[in-house]
């Protein structure tokens, strides 16, 4: 059974692989997340009713998750199923940017946060 879905996965196109679900690079997206929105391990687990080690082990990718598992997750950290199981957030490259940087802002205090809006300018005019 292994080999013939070995087979299966030979035979896909590029476009195709990149589609194939990794429970690993989906742990990724989880924890990056969760670190953005700076909420522990423990408090997700808590978040979506889960022990904290297998929170821990989906983060990991060490095993699977159900779908309702995937919708408390998604849900939760503000993320759509598209995003979590495949990457595909439907944004063009300057949105994602621009919310990385409102994300490192957010965390700033107003004096911190207004120079790095003056930095911000001052590099973007060179």
């Amino acid at each position: 059974m292994r080999i013939k879905q070995e087979r299966q996965k030979e035979c896909l196109t590029v476009d195709q692989k990149k589609q194939l679900y990794s429970r690993i690079a989906a742990g990724d997206r989880i924890r990056s997340r969760r670190k953005q929105l700076g909420l522990t391990r423990k408090e997700m687990a808590e978040q979506i009713g889960k022990a904290e080690k297998y929170y821990a082990d989906i983060e990991r990718g060490y095993c699977g998750m159900s779908l309702d598992t995937m919708i408390e997750i998604a849900d939760s950290l503000g993320l759509t199923l598209d995003y979590l199981v495949f990457g595909n957030d439907g944004r063009e490259e300057s949105e994602r940017e621009s919310d990385s940087i409102q994300l490192l802002v957010r965390g700033c205090d107003e004096k911190r946060r207004k120079k790095a809006v003056e930095l911000l300018k001052i590099y973007l005019a060179e």
